[in-house]
């Protein structure tokens, strides 16, 4: 009788370690599934200057294949535009400016590590004008009486803008030709403005140019000028993805990718 009793026992301890074993399966099965699941559904925001909007385009694609389980928006527009969205709580996961100045505001702010930040890119300014346009072979020919209205980007908000306005400053131009300039809500609208004749002649960055065949560039920009352009990019702290947003951050830093920006006309740093 004892024994029976005692093989009893042992029958139901087995019996129960099985059902335990299983529960903890299903328990790391549910996990791994859950987390699965967040992987597809992760999403990457990020604010960038305006002037990245073809090449990262361009990366979008080479990233997504390597990571189909994300998704990535962009938010393009002035880098000091974007910079306010974010300091007044837009969710935005990185940030990619023109400009330093509007970078170091969300640094100083405390919304972007020291340690998630990297000055990535340059770049350089570039006179256009419409296609055919003859008029006007450098800077100093904007002084001429024919010569209409000239577009760059609002110094306070746009950094091409702010680097034109330096460079004409400089030059001893501004207040030769401030009556005729017409003001941009990025670098992209002054684009526009040249290529469809609505203004003489733009001060954009030459990435911008590279990307349309209905301009000309009448004369590039002396560098020493004019505040260095530099592009820094950065993760924003409260990022719900933070960890997905520093594979991304490494990803731009590739040796395949710095190639891309270079593609686009972009210096690197």
């Amino acid at each position: 009788m004892r024994k029976q009793f005692h093989f009893i026992c042992i029958l139901l301890f087995l019996l129960l370690s099985l059902v335990a074993c299983s529960d903890t399966s299903n328990s790391a099965q549910d996990s791994a599934d859950k987390q699965s699941a967040s992987g597809e559904d992760t999403e990457l925001t990020i604010s960038a200057a305006a002037s990245l909007k073809e090449a990262l385009d361009s990366i979008q694609e080479a990233f997504l294949e390597e990571h189909p389980e994300v998704a990535l928006t962009f938010n393009y527009g002035a880098s000091g535009s974007l910079q306010q969205q974010i300091s007044q709580g837009a969710p935005v996961d990185l940030f990619f400016s023109a400009a330093k100045d509007k970078f170091n505001i969300l640094v100083e702010e405390g919304m972007i590590a020291e340690e998630s930040q990297v000055d990535l890119l340059g770049n350089e300014l570039v006179l256009i004008v419409p296609k055919g346009e003859q008029t006007i072979n450098g800077f100093a020919d904007l002084q001429k009486a024919e010569i209409g209205n000239i577009s760059i980007g609002i110094p306070k908000t746009v950094p091409a803008g702010k680097y034109a306005q330096e460079l004409l400053v400089e030059m001893d131009l501004w207040d030769e030709i401030e009556s005729k300039i017409v003001f941009a809500k990025d670098v992209r609208q002054v684009l526009s403005y040249v290529e469809t004749g609505n203004v003489d002649a733009g001060i954009v960055y030459q990435t911008d140019a590279l990307t349309s065949e209905k301009i000309n560039i009448a004369a590039p920009a002396t560098n020493e000028l004019h505040t260095p352009i530099l592009y820094p990019v950065g993760i924003i702290k409260d990022s719900d993805q933070y960890e997905m947003a520093k594979v991304f951050l490494e990803y731009i830093q590739s040796d395949e990718i710095i190639k891309v920006f270079e593609e686009y006309g972009f210096t690197v740093k």
